[in-house]
């Protein structure tokens, strides 16, 4: 069973670095655009915390190991709302804050229904996968932090943002 908690660990890893590979390539994208960045001073902590959490769960799986199920099934529904978004987004998925003035912000898929959904699943994987794992000291340390991290980063987003919510609602709802 803990070959399944490392192999499920590697596959995280493995996604975090095929989002990140994705997010550049948006990012440079949007850049040659004439895009810009924002709130690029909160950005190289948010990776340490990504870093030191997905280390942590390598480093701290119990022995003899236990999986939770519910909460890798909560983990997986987090997935899910994260490959919604991702697809929602397309072109303008970033793990930066880039804007591109001019353009209407995203209305489909889960933005539809709130302005960050991305954070909602950042903030129920860095809880649920622990937990899964049967670290929840992990759980509860790196969402603390992580939330401190949000919170200034959802400050710094939504400053930026705030010229593009003022385009109107029906150019916004076709992206």
């Amino acid at each position: 069973m803990i070959a399944f908690a490392y192999f499920l660990i590697g596959l995280l890893t493995l996604q975090r670095l095929l989002e990140l590979y994705h997010s550049n390539r948006n990012t440079r994208a949007l850049l040659a655009r004439g895009a810009k960045e924002h709130g690029h001073a909160h950005y190289p902590l948010i990776v340490a915390l990504h870093v030191c959490w997905l280390a942590s769960l390598l480093l701290l799986v119990s022995h003899p190991f236990v999986m939770h199920w519910w909460a890798l099934g909560l983990f997986v529904l987090f997935q899910a709302l994260r490959i919604w978004m991702l697809i929602s987004l397309g072109p303008y998925f970033t793990t930066r804050i880039i804007t591109l003035e001019g353009e209407p912000l995203v209305k489909r898929g889960p933005y539809r229904f709130m302005r960050h959904p991305n954070y909602l699943v950042v903030v129920g994987e860095i809880a649920s996968m622990p937990l899964a794992l049967g670290e929840t000291a992990v759980a509860i340390v790196f969402s603390l932090l992580n939330a401190g991290l949000l919170a200034w980063r959802i400050r710094a987003e939504n400053a930026a943002l705030a010229s593009r919510r003022q385009l109107s609602p029906d150019t916004a709802t076709n992206r």
